[in-house]
């Protein structure tokens, strides 16, 4: 057993008092695993992976599989370094890396299987020097290059997240999670597998990711928690002829925004709020909306318990922070960046201001629109879009003017009622907004594009939206 572990040690304490009860469930609502049949796979698999050294780094690619908390304990056991990979990761992006992380072997989930499959890689070349801090956990991350990189974490790290989670959101062994977001993602890692290691907290573990399923399955099971994101709300919303909900007491969102528009509706329609959950894969939990009935966009609450979060320029309208705390990570890998992350303080590209006395999540720093050496907030022509009658969401975004390297003009797409037209808006825009704020086209849309996690890339919009949809129709259905 790695001497002093801290999540062991946590996890002992979780075994000898709830051994025999269920640790995982089903979607079906059948026990998969007791607390106990864990900790019997954990050694198994410890047994599989004699021939890896302490040090080594082993992937884990197995989605939700009810085996990722014997596999994670064992791995601690051994002293391995875990490398969790998203079952939807592109090849190349998980050959880099395995490459970069200097892996030894994938845990894969193949088809039909019933175990996980520990597959050995060839050996690495070097071994990476971790000083005396060697972690347990690599969580893969991309750089400012998009190359992958990886977030150094220790077991005392991820405990105190686990810890400041759930203790800010009242979670506990008498609660049942549903785990449909990914535990291979940083936010189903904090929320589902160490609240259920250090805690005892048992959850369902869900493959089915279609919204009708995840609402007949968490009424199904009686989960009380449900930690999704916004693209599931927005389709619970949607949905007609849904069951009732009685057992679930907490849902939480984050991954993504969460819209007002989103939050009322679900709050109207499941007599349910939703609580924001801002964090990151750096340093985990940093806010969260403890009341859920504000309505109000981009707002993410106040800091959880035990994370010091300070406006880096509390004299601007928006400002990046300062996130310290207990949960911080060691850095990046390979190449370090301490002035964003080192010495437990992490600084988010994120832009937040103060709202009474919560925080709001109001851009990016890498969204900040270059106009002729001005610079534009996207939230800001954001917000005044959506006082619009009519106009349901806006995303504001800078694209190329090819007049320069940095230059850009604003473009915007929102989703509106029928008789919104661009011309109407850009009007509106004009009386209010300053010149080099209004945008140059308005693009009148039926759905906004996400990604999996329900993000909308701005980077992407203006890729798709460039010069040359410039005669296209104004309302356009995206692809």
């Amino acid at each position: 057993m790695k001497h002093g572990d801290p999540l062991l040690i946590a996890w002992q304490t979780t075994i000898s008092r709830k051994g025999d009860d269920a640790a995982i469930f089903g979607s079906s609502g059948r026990i998969a695993r007791s607390f106990r049949d864990i900790e019997s796979h954990s050694h198994a698999f410890e047994a599989r992976m004699d021939e890896l050294l302490p040090g080594a780094v082993m992937a884990v690619q197995i989605g939700n599989h009810e085996d990722w908390p014997a596999v994670f304990i064992a791995c601690l056991r051994k002293q391995l370094l875990v490398l969790p990979l998203d079952e939807s990761v592109g090849e190349q992006q998980r050959d880099a890396a395995l490459e970069i992380c200097r892996a030894s072997a994938v845990m894969s989930a193949l088809p039909g299987g019933n175990s996980p499959e520990i597959i050995r890689l060839g050996a690495a070349e070097t071994k990476a020097d971790w000083g005396e801090n060697v972690p347990s956990l690599l969580k893969l991350t991309s750089g400012t290059t998009a190359a992958p990189r990886a977030i150094r974490f220790r077991s005392h790290q991820l405990l105190a997240d686990c810890n400041q989670i759930c203790d800010t959101m009242g979670i506990s062994g008498n609660d049942l999670n549903f785990g449909v977001i990914p535990v291979s993602h940083s936010y189903g890692f904090s929320n589902l597998l160490t609240p259920l290691i250090a805690r005892g907290v048992p959850m369902v573990m869900s493959r089915d990711r279609t919204p009708r399923a995840v609402l007949a399955d968490l009424a199904r099971t009686g989960a009380t928690v449900f930690p999704g994101t916004p693209v599931f709300y927005q389709a619970f919303c949607d949905m007609g002829d849904v069951p009732p909900l009685p057992k679930v007491r907490l849902c939480i969102s984050a991954g993504a925004p969460l819209s007002s528009a989103v939050a009322k509706s679900f709050f109207e329609k499941f007599r349910q709020p939703i609580h924001s959950f801002y964090g990151a894969s750096e340093c985990g939990g940093i806010c969260y909306d403890r009341c859920g009935t504000k309505f109000e966009d981009g707002l993410v609450g106040q800091p959880i318990q035990g994370v010091d979060v300070e406006l880096i320029d509390p004299k601007e309208t928006a400002s990046q922070v300062r996130v310290r705390g207990a949960a911080v990570s060691d850095g990046y890998f390979p190449e370090p960046d301490e002035q964003k992350l080192g010495n437990g303080v992490f600084v988010p590209d994120d832009l937040l201001a103060r709202h009474d006395s919560a925080l709001k999540i109001v851009g990016r720093v890498s969204d900040v629109i270059n106009v002729a050496g001005k610079k534009v907030n996207p939230a800001e022509v954001e917000a005044h879009l959506l006082r619009f009658k009519g106009v349901r969401q806006a995303v504001v975004f800078g694209r190329p003017t090819g007049a320069g390297l940095r230059n850009e003009e604003v473009a915007a797409c929102v989703l509106a009622a029928p008789d919104v037209t661009e011309t109407d808006l850009l009007r509106f825009c004009r009386t209010t907004l300053s010149g080099w704020q209004v945008p140059k086209r308005i693009f009148v849309m039926e759905t906004i594009p996400t990604n999996e996690r329900g993000k909308i890339s701005r980077r992407e919009l203006a890729r798709q939206f460039s010069e040359r949809h410039d005669s296209s129709p104004l309302r356009t259905l995206a692809s």
